[in-house]
């Protein structure tokens, strides 16, 4: 086991981690920037270092930075957490070559399932349905209308190495196209620095569904069932759930049994998630896939009472999975909400001194936070601040739960998205199950007022 693990990241993420690593009696080691020097997971580590300013260019994805805390500190390992360096081959491969341990999988498989194109051929080899779409990135104009054409519209652009919405586009005439194009091949090019882009057929409000995996290096591999994530806003996650309710014991079986299959045929190791859409009639087709830990990894440790950090650190040292596909059991159902810094009406960040926090407890509620009364938000970084999740019998108590939770939860001196979440919480399609990634563009048509808003929380 290691005896010292670097984490190369800040936030809630880094606190899990530190907390994960505390368990384990593995000894940490925080960087951070000059804007984070009085955070907690600053405070919790054991050791700490700064590796640069404010700035994630010149900090959190400072690879030399990290690399030189490492050796300074005498750290063994590294966890990358979720974002920044998470899905970074090059920091895996710079791991290896330095005899530090990278906790996620190897550089070849980030490099794979990071090029979307690849790893759209990739599952299509292993038998995973795919969506129709260009067999790699597309050349230029005419050839982006000649597949668009037989594809049939409306379609999809999407960035090669992209991911959270940026270098994606939406098309569904070929007027439209050709301009789509040109911004998401710029905006893929500022985002990722590779400006790739390839197209796929668009299917107008799916089920957006992931499969949460873990492979050891011993060739072993589970799956830890579903997570429905189809509440989001311009592709970023809003509230995560887990089981979905749109899947059939059945379906869930033979789904798990197909993601593990893929992951074995692509040498997968340690934790990750395979990300699908399904449509209005029940098919399935792969997304994509992120080689890292999820955001909302909580939901499943809730149904599975599987710890999925712990199993990370345990995997990258060398060790079997603590469990088979057989002793996996789905217990209850699982909330999560991203509480994030912002204005719930404009979604205009909202940084600032936070001056007072609490969260009530009890029975199925957690939460994965970094922020404390006096903490600053900065301005610099996500605008997440803390996960509320709550579990229970069935997802009617799950709800309630949730419900009552942020109710009675208290952040004084920024505005945050809890009444935002309150008012889905409260939405009859969400109570009832009908969901779909167009359900917040619903919402936001139907927008009350700013009174209608605040009664709801």
């Amino acid at each position: 086991m290691f005896s010292k693990i670097l984490i190369a990241n800040r936030g809630e993420i880094a606190m899990r981690v530190i907390c994960a690593c505390r368990e384990l009696g593995i000894k940490t080691v925080a960087v951070y920037s000059e804007a984070d020097e009085h955070s907690l997971h600053v405070r919790f580590a054991d050791e700490d270092v700064c590796i640069g300013p404010a700035r994630s260019l010149d900090s959190y994805l400072n690879v030399p930075a990290i690399i030189s805390a490492a050796e300074i500190t005498g750290a063994d390992a590294i966890h990358p957490g979720y974002g920044f360096l998470s899905e970074s081959a090059y920091l895996a491969e710079v791991c290896e070559a330095c005899h530090i341990k990278f906790i996620g999988p190897y550089p070849n498989v980030i490099r794979l399932m990071g090029d979307k194109a690849r790893a759209r051929r990739a599952m299509k080899k292993a038998g995973v349905p795919v969506l129709p779409g260009s067999d790699g990135p597309v050349q230029g104009d005419e050839q982006a209308l000649k597949i668009a054409k037989d594809l049939g519209y409306p379609v999809i652009i999407k960035a090669v190495a992209g991911g959270g919405g940026r270098g994606m586009r939406v098309c569904r005439t070929p007027d439209e196209l050709v301009p789509s194009f040109k911004t998401a091949t710029r905006e893929a090019e500022a985002a990722f620095g590779v400006g790739d882009v390839y197209l796929e057929k668009y299917i107008d409000s799916p089920r957006h569904i992931e499969i949460q995996v873990l492979g050891d290096h011993h060739g072993n591999v589970i799956h830890l069932g579903e997570r429905e994530c189809s509440i989001q806003r311009r592709h970023q996650k809003l509230i995560e759930e887990a089981p979905s309710v749109a899947l059939t014991d059945k379906q869930r079986r033979r789904l798990g049994t197909t993601v593990v299959d893929a992951a074995r045929a692509v040498q997968y190791t340690n934790a990750g998630t395979f990300e699908f859409i399904m449509d209005p009639t029940g098919h399935m087709y792969f997304l994509e896939a992120n080689t890292r830990l999820q955001v909302e990894h909580p939901v499943t440790e809730f149904i599975t009472g599987v710890d999925i950090v712990k199993e990370q650190i345990q995997i990258a040292a060398g060790q079997r999975l603590s469990l088979r596909q057989s002793e996996v059991e789905f217990r209850g159902h699982a909330l999560e909400c991203r509480i994030n810094a912002e204005d719930p009406e404009t979604f205009v960040p909202s940084p600032g001194v936070i001056h007072a926090f609490s969260v009530p407890g009890g029975p199925g509620v957690r939460v994965d936070s970094y922020v404390h009364s006096e903490c600053t938000v900065s301005p610099y970084y996500d605008s997440l601040i803390a996960k509320i999740i709550t579990h229970g019998r069935d997802r009617k108590e799950a709800i309630a739960r949730m419900r009552r939770t942020l109710e009675m939860t208290v952040v004084d001196g920024i505005k945050t998205s809890i009444p935002l979440h309150l008012k889905i919480l409260a939405d009859p399609d969400f109570i009832a199950g009908r969901l779909s990634t167009s359900f917040m563009d619903r919402y936001m048509k139907e927008k009350p007022s700013k009174g209608k808003l605040a009664e709801s929380a």
